[in-house]
């Protein structure tokens, strides 16, 4: 089973951007770059796709507020930059005033820990346009990074090395290769399929992590060459967006545990590893680029940064 199967055409979405090049030429990278003075304000906008789907199911409506601002902020720091402020956008049929509450509420929890203020949004209810009891959101961050400290990736170079940061389960991608993967099988939120106990819904659920505070605890410890916020497309898609031209990656599939549920997905969902590695983050959330002598110093540092891969002098990704 594929992305495409479940009704995602990661391609299709690849060659509009670059048919829409031609009307906004910097698109491509994580955040889009203003400049303002000595400074850059660096702006990005995410959803939370079909994961919506079951924070609908299993009444989950915090954590999706917490996934909407992650999706938004980490994108923006990739650049190196701070999240200053957030707007929201909330769409639906009929407004579950509850339900609405409890998405701002977690929406507020995550500026909070990406340490940013939640400006304003807009409420949108639109009868006949969405299913009953269903909404969408989309997010909207604004940060900033002085010129002198921008993190774009025109320094990396063949050698270098790429740190993996753990993510907190699934994050915010795949959802819909999950939910046909699920619905084929047959199997309900409530099964477990670990030792842990924790049920699957539990599971898929998680809120996708913040980075926010560890990429600048990091940027404070050695020079970051570039960021990589691993979102949809996997690794395979989003490290070579901060590569240089004629330089590629290989990726080391077995210098990080990679957890259970996504082994589970694979096995369940007949999925081939590179579609998996092309769909899923496969634990590791963000990535940075430095020199092998600051990959040991950070990994010295931090203990739960992994050295996943390295730049070479040949484009494409090879997984080994």
């Amino acid at each position: 089973m594929t992305y495409k199967d479940a009704g995602v055409d990661i391609d299709a979405g690849n060659e509009l951007v670059k048919r829409i090049k031609k009307f906004a030429p910097d698109i491509g990278s994580f955040g889009g770059l203003f400049p303002l003075g000595d400074n850059y304000l660096v702006a990005s906008t995410d959803g939370v796709g079909t994961k919506l789907k079951f924070a609908n199911t299993l009444g989950r409506h915090e954590t999706i507020g917490i996934d909407l601002v992650a999706m938004c902020v980490n994108d923006v720091i990739t650049t190196g930059a701070r999240p200053l402020f957030f707007l929201d956008y909330y769409a639906t049929a009929k407004l579950d005033i509850d339900s609405a509450e409890n998405v701002i509420k977690g929406i507020a929890l995550g500026c909070e820990e990406a340490g940013c203020v939640l400006l304003g949004g807009e409420t949108a209810e639109m009868p006949g346009f969405y299913n009953t009891n269903e909404y969408d959101v989309s997010g909207f961050a604004v940060g900033v990074v002085s010129k002198k400290a921008l993190i774009d990736g025109t320094k990396i170079k063949a050698g270098d090395v790429i740190v993996g940061i753990p993510s907190s389960g699934v994050h915010s991608n795949g959802f819909s290769l999950i939910r046909e993967i699920l619905h084929r099988n047959e199997t309900p939120l409530s099964a477990t399929i670990d030792e842990s106990g924790v049920s699957l819904g539990d599971q898929l659920t998680r809120p996708t992590r913040i980075y926010v505070n560890k990429i600048h605890d990091m940027i404070k410890e050695a020079p970051l060459k570039g960021i990589a916020h691993i979102t949809g497309g996997g690794l395979v898609e989003n490290i070579p967006r901060i590569l240089p031209e004629k330089l590629g990656i290989k990726i080391l599939k077995r210098s990080w545990e990679i957890p259970h549920l996504f082994r589970w997905l694979q096995s369940v969902g007949s999925i081939a590893e590179k579609e998996m590695y092309r769909t899923f983050n496969m634990g590791i959330g963000m990535v940075v680029i430095v020199s092998s002598k600051d990959a040991d110093k950070l990994c010295q540092k931090f203990d739960d940064l992994s050295i996943i891969g390295e730049v070479v002098a040949d484009e494409g990704v090879s997984l080994v």
